[in-house]
């Protein structure tokens, strides 16, 4: 089954996520659970916590349709170590809001090398990091997201996210979330069927299809590999077309996991799901 959503908005409480989910007709959704902008927020209240379980059960949201993303601040992949701490103990306590909140992954972007340090000692990194994280918790995957590969972001091809695998030591409690938009910005050409499916047959052999644990649905802003990220809207004057979601929605690959749009347009949410339910043959 496909679970098509958005990344809606938690604005007053967490609870209000599922709802506004539910709004648009989601039925899968992404959420931050604490603001992305800043380093520190309140714990979430008990009552929160309570009305959110209750509004996913009501709106029929199970743990696997929905992908809450950290903080925008962490960078797992830090070249010094104040940085490297400060963000380790920020996705520590995003990791156990997911435990609150019955969640049971966690979507983030892997990291920066600042032009400090090398790609693989940043990678290491990472990898590090999760292991330090995922070993103060339970029940809550890591799922790195690839990354157009802007600035010193690492995650940009699919080998840097095979290397964090390889290094993270509880295999069941990593996975990765593609993002359309990405993949194309930093090289990989979606806008074929022929070069969809040898993209993710790299993909399936580099990294593989049991590690997908989400997808972001977007088209972009910015051609083929100019490692810019900038999301566009559906059927749009993006560079990647409808051809890539047509197939996705048909593959059976993509099953059972959240494919969320982030696409910049939130009016426009309701009739892309619609859109997108409406490809599957």
């Amino acid at each position: 089954m496909k679970f098509i959503g958005a990344h809606v908005s938690a604005s007053g409480g967490v609870e209000n996520a599922p709802v506004n989910a539910q709004n648009i007709g989601a039925k899968a959704f992404a959420l931050f659970t604490k603001n992305q902008r800043q380093w520190k927020s309140a714990p979430l209240t008990k009552e929160s916590i309570k009305k959110f379980k209750d509004h996913c059960a009501q709106y029929e949201f199970a743990p696997h349709q929905i992908l809450p993303h950290d903080s925008y601040l962490i960078n797992l992949g830090h070249p010094e170590k104040e940085g490297l701490e400060k963000s380790r103990d920020a996705f520590l306590d995003e990791l156990q809001r997911c435990e609150q909140l019955g969640l049971d992954r966690l979507n983030f972007h892997p990291g920066s090398h600042l032009g400090l340090i090398d790609e693989e000692t940043c990678l290491k990194n990472i990898a590090d990091s999760i292991n330090w994280a995922l070993n103060q918790t339970k029940g809550v995957t890591a799922v790195i997201e690839n990354t157009a590969g802007q600035g010193t972001n690492m995650g940009y091809k699919f080998e840097h996210l095979a290397y964090i695998i390889d290094h993270v030591e509880d295999k069941s409690r990593v996975g990765v979330c593609i993002d359309t938009c990405h993949a194309f910005t930093s090289g990989y050409n979606l806008l074929s069927e022929e070069g969809f499916k040898e993209s993710f047959k790299q993909f399936d052999e580099i990294v593989g299809f049991s590690y997908l644990k989400g997808m972001h649905l977007n088209d972009s802003k910015k051609d083929l590999g100019t490692r810019v990220d900038r999301h566009e809207s559906l059927k749009s004057v993006g560079f990647i077309g409808m051809v890539p979601f047509e197939l996705i929605v048909n593959d059976p690959r993509f099953d059972n996991i959240p494919l969320i749009l982030e696409t910049p347009n939130e009016e426009a949410w309701p009739d892309e799901i619609k859109l997108l339910y409406s490809l599957i043959a």
